[in-house]
């Protein structure tokens, strides 16, 4: 009985632990306070942008550790939080609102260990923190936008009733309609009073003004708003699925502000892009007959409205819209024939119908497709909510060659440009602006204290336990406490490894556990060796016994164990598949450093030996 492995198992525990140990390394490094570019609309990060950052930060007397402009991003390294905020601060103000600047934490991982894989570990919100926004609802867009389909339906209604309207526009008082005579106002109100349960009519007719005006009554704007609310959680939910976030927290706080909580985000620019932005798209006519020199001017023909080209110039459009983003089920960016930026939409049933009779009874006529995009202005509204800044640029005007259906292509776009918009039309289009109010990279601070808290828990039950080896087991103990700390190396390393893995508070807990359980496989084997040896077997007989017949129940007893953790994965959120994850990793590693890892020093120490007596 020799007790001895080949030269191949050996180097395979060497080299799987030295795998685990270098992948774990990257953790050491802690992170740099950091500010993200982020191109949007057009713009373009370049060497020069860089340049013109470095050197404005160095004017506010600023110290960059580092900067890195890499796939159109650039990462500005500071020293401290307090430079982090006013590097945010300058680099905003000096390069305008065509570039999202956002706070970030980046890892310090030497560019070297990057290069080949090498990352810290993602830290969930309790710990390490991540990205936390508080996001508030335009509530009076969402509002204005009912009242333009009010507008809409009452034109619609009254031309079905035959009854003559001089017109219907929206004022601060509500929606006013306009009529010729007192006794038509009575008859538009009774018939609009039993078709519009939720307006309030009131005729405020004075004079030759024959006027009747519909207010919301308070229950449906309460409606509005709630609803308006439930659909941008929904919309914000979707688009960061997106983006990707393992356990991501949306929730809405008060009557019109969601927060959102994306833990171990590293692209806090693309995220605050994305989830900000309250982009959609329209198509318009254009209109051929207008004079474009006399519209810019100021006298643009009835029905028409003056816009701006995304690559410059003045373009007159049709006010009519022809389709709105609302239909679109699907959007996908792609490439055409020349390698040119585009996105291809796919229509619902409804959508595919109105853009089949637009487009047949338009063949040979150019049609605009608008994008509009609402930002945040700086300013407050009189009622304290953030006021937005509605943008709108026409991205491209193409001639209608043929009669299109429920799938087409748009251009216009740049590369960044046709993916997130791509993103937002598929995750779904917000009912109302929202704009973020605070914006946190959250750091250690509470996190810290339930890292220090974790970490003595670790150490504390750590060194209980490798001092009970220690004395009980003799030599054996110090085998299987060099196991124990190659174990929660290797669950560190195999962690950081794991692209979506995310160490939460209870996934510390499920460390601490991995510790238990990890010596709970050699004191099996242990004592299954004592037995042998009292049993009056020889030493090496024992050692072989004591590992082959422990085995199974090792086993046994940790396969059970990953099942529950599986199904806790499974079946649970947030924090529970966090301790479900280490503890499915620590199964796994300390059922390979309690069996394969000690047996490798056991033999290699007294395997082939004539041996008397055991330090056990």
């Amino acid at each position: 009985m020799l007790n001895k492995y080949p030269m191949w198992k050996n180097i395979m525990v060497v080299l799987v632990i030295a795998i685990g140990g270098f992948y774990a390394v990257p953790n050491l490094f802690g992170e740099d306070h950091a500010v993200q570019v982020v191109a949007t609309r057009g713009a373009e990060v370049t060497a020069t942008t860089q340049s013109n950052i470095a050197e404005a930060l160095t004017a506010n007397g600023i110290g960059v550790k580092r900067s890195e402009l890499e796939n159109g991003q650039l990462l500005v390294r500071v020293n401290n939080a307090e430079d982090q905020l006013t590097a945010k601060e300058t680099i905003a103000e000096l390069l305008g609102d065509k570039y999202t600047v956002a706070l970030n934490l980046a890892p310090a991982t030497p560019e070297w260990l990057e290069s080949v894989g090498g990352s810290p570990m993602k830290l969930g919100l309790d710990l390490r923190g991540g990205v936390h926004f508080l996001m508030e609802v335009d509530m009076g867009e969402a509002i204005r936008k009912m009242e333009e389909a009010k507008i809409a339906d009452f034109r619609g209604q009254l031309r079905e009733e035959r009854i003559r309207y001089a017109g219907v526009h929206r004022t601060v008082r509500g929606i006013e309609i306009k009529f010729r005579d007192a006794e038509t106002v009575g008859q538009a109100e009774r018939f609009l009073k039993s078709r519009s349960n939720d307006m309030v009519f009131s005729d405020i007719s004075s004079g030759e003004n024959y006027v009747l005006l519909a207010v919301m009554s308070e229950a449906y704007l309460k409606q509005i708003k709630e609803e308006a609310l439930q659909q941008n959680i929904t919309t914000i939910r979707n688009r960061v699925n997106e983006l990707g976030v393992a356990e991501p927290v949306v929730q809405r706080q008060g009557a019109e502000r969601i927060i959102v909580e994306l833990p171990g985000v590293q692209d806090t620019a693309r995220a605050k892009e994305i989830l900000g932005a309250t982009a959609s798209i329209e198509f318009h006519m254009v209109d051929e007959k207008a004079d474009v020199a006399a519209a810019s001017n100021g006298r643009v023909p009835a029905g028409s409205e003056l816009y701006q080209r995304r690559e410059g110039g003045p373009v007159v459009l049709k006010k009519e819209v022809m389709l709105t983003g609302d239909h679109i089920t699907g959007a996908q960016p792609s490439f055409d024939e020349y390698s040119r930026p585009q996105v291809a939409i796919q229509l619902d049933a409804k959508g595919g119908e109105i853009f089949s009779n637009v487009t047949k009874d338009n063949i040979g006529k150019p049609m605009a497709t608008l994008f509009i995009e609402y930002k945040d202005s700086g300013e407050r509204n009189p009622d304290g909510s953030v006021k937005m800044r509605k943008i709108e640029e026409v991205i491209s005007v193409a001639t209608i060659q043929a009669r299109l259906g429920r799938n087409f292509v748009i251009t216009g776009l740049t590369h960044s440009e046709s993916q997130n918009l791509a993103l937002l039309l598929r995750a779904g289009a917000l009912i109302a602006p929202v704009s973020i109010v605070e914006e946190r990279t959250i750091g250690p601070s509470l996190g810290a204290e339930n890292i220090e808290n974790g970490l003595q828990a670790m150490i504390w039950g750590m060194a209980v336990v490798l001092a009970f080896m220690l004395v009980y087991y003799r030599a054996f103990g110090v085998i299987a406490n060099l196991a124990l700390c190659a174990n929660l190396i290797m669950v560190v390393g195999v962690m950081s490894m794991i692209p979506g893995a995310v160490l939460t508070l209870p996934g510390i807990a499920g460390m601490v556990l991995t510790v238990g359980m990890a010596v709970d496989g050699n004191v099996l084997i242990y004592e299954r060796i004592r037995e042998e040896l009292r049993a009056g077997r020889s030493v090496q007989q024992a050692i072989h016994e004591g590992y082959g017949n422990a085995l199974s129940t090792i086993a046994d007893a940790n396969i059970t164990t990953f099942i529950t953790a599986l199904i806790l994965f499974a079946v649970g959120t947030g924090a529970v598949k966090g301790f479900a994850v280490t503890l499915m990793i620590g199964i796994a590693t300390s059922m390979f450093t309690a069996i394969v890892g000690t047996r490798a020093i056991v033999n290699a120490l007294w395997g082939g030996k004539r041996v008397k007596k055991l330090s056990i």
